[in-house]
């Protein structure tokens, strides 16, 4: 009896233990496993991306003195990857103090960011993309627009609105073609930015000058001249040139890497380094600035490019790319503009189609997109401005020619959505395809760098030689 009562109780304790083992597989099978982190922190905003195999069920909670934000994870256990978050938060991170990471109920985790300063943070879940998995993202923002707060220092700068002279008011621009479009696109300008002050420029002839490529570009002369001297008349278009803006777009960046070479280089990281060279010898000229997009690692959405060239009130817009193709023997720089219509070829229509995934590989949540904005940059004619972008596009086109070998050797259009703003002549410059292990060399190339910022340098220059800026009004 003993015996079989013995007997009875193993198997019950052999049954227990299976279904035990069963419930306890069933539930390590429902919970999470953070496989990445990654943390972006950027004077605009700073983002952090946890990456999961599975969606992150989550609950945000913003909370007050000292201020912090509380994150509640579901079904996610802690790993040694969600342990090491604190590990990389910066001490130079403008927004985010420290993250705390702990075990706040059996199948929730929390986690507290300590800020540094009141901000307004978002979430939002991002879908497999590209190499990554289900991504969730928590992005702080500053309070106030760190944007609108440089804008705001600006306007508190002494200015002088110039009007332009008989000569070049005479040459029609593309705001002007346009008509009533600025007046509708200003719907989405939060706030308007005066025009800094003029600075004075030496200007030359023709683009065969040799002094052209000491930095000085002259506007087109009546063939009927009367009145003062040409040295007289230099003089006096000095004091109504202003300084011209140039807003230059470093492609891709944090979350969004872009394309990688055969060697491992990142599109982000080579578009970022040109766009500061490139700005670096834009602001060495006398009547010239430049504005970047990012100038840092960070995903910026397309649409966000667009605006901040607006609120800076750009000349110009000037996107910075290094592509890669189907075919790694792919080869040249291009130049493209926007297409209200189609594609001038099947690799403009490709490569068109990849930078607009941006977003969705970068993270845009849609909720967060201006509506009038949206409106504005899709409804608008833009007929005027794609045909000054053209003139813009070839004019680089012709001095990039003469460093590298061009992929096509003309303009090619397409509906790259980075190009849309409806009211500053835009191009997009692939300096080379980092698919190709010989020009992925070039690209990391300092010298090779150097000829490409002055080779858009100079088109810029020949672009404006032909079609002087006009004077802004408030």
């Amino acid at each position: 009896m003993i015996k079989r009562i013995a007997i009875i109780a193993l198997y019950f304790s052999v049954l227990l233990s299976v279904v035990f083992g069963v419930t306890v597989y069933a539930a390590n099978k429902d919970n999470n496993t953070v496989l990445a982190i990654r943390v972006w922190p950027a004077q605009d905003y700073t983002r952090i991306t946890l990456e999961a195999a599975n969606p992150i069920t989550y609950k945000m909670t913003l909370l007050k003195n000292p201020e912090r934000v509380a994150v509640d994870l579901e079904n996610v256990e802690i790993n040694a990857v969600l342990k090491s978050l604190s590990e990389k938060i910066s001490g130079a991170d403008p927004y985010i103090t420290q993250v705390r990471v702990a075990q706040y109920k059996s199948n929730v985790v929390r986690l507290v960011v300590d800020l540094k300063t009141e901000a307004k943070p978002t979430m939002s879940t991002l879908p497999p993309a590209g190499e990554y998995k289900h991504r969730l993202v928590l992005d702080v923002y500053p309070a106030q627009d760190s944007l609108m707060t440089m804008l705001a220092e600006r306007e508190k700068l002494p200015e002088t609105i110039l009007q332009p002279s008989t000569e070049l008011a005479s040459t029609p621009s593309a705001t002007e073609a346009k008509g009533g479009v600025e007046k509708a696109a200003e719907t989405v300008v939060l706030e308007e930015v005066r025009p800094v002050a003029a600075s004075p420029a030496v200007t030359a002839a023709s683009e065969k000058n040799p002094s052209e490529m000491s930095g000085v570009v002259e506007p087109a002369k009546s063939e009927h001249r009367i009145g003062p001297q040409p040295e007289e008349d230099i003089q006096l278009l000095n004091k109504d040139l202003r300084q011209i803006t140039i807003a230059i777009d470093a492609g891709h960046g944090g979350e969004d890497p872009g394309a990688r070479g055969a060697s491992g280089s990142h599109e982000k990281d080579i578009t970022l380094t040109i766009a500061k060279k490139l700005k670096t010898i834009i602001d060495a000229e006398p009547n010239m600035r430049a504005v970047l997009t990012r100038d840092g690692d960070y995903f910026i959405p397309l649409h966000g490019r667009v605006v901040k060239a607006r609120k800076f009130q750009a000349d110009l817009f000037i996107s910075i790319h290094a592509d890669a193709f189907t075919n790694p023997a792919a080869r040249g720089s291009s130049v493209f503009a926007l297409s209200e219509k189609g594609a001038t070829s099947a690799s403009a229509r490709y490569l068109a189609k990849k930078e607009n995934e941006s977003d969705l590989i970068g993270g845009v949540s849609l909720n967060v997109k201006d509506p009038v904005l949206a409106r504005t940059l899709l409804d608008l004619s833009q007929t005027a401005t794609i045909n000054d972008s053209l003139k813009l596009g070839k004019a680089v086109l012709g001095h990039i020619g003469e460093i590298n070998k061009l992929h096509k050797n003309h303009v090619e259009q397409a509906g790259f959505a980075v190009l849309k703003s409806p009211d500053i002549p835009s191009i997009l410059v692939e300096t080379a395809f980092i698919s190709n292990p010989e020009e992925e060399s070039k690209l990391n190339d300092d010298a090779y760098q150097d000829k490409m910022v002055m080779s858009i340098l100079s088109g810029i220059k020949k672009y404006f030689a032909a079609n002087p800026a006009l004077a802004k009004t408030k």
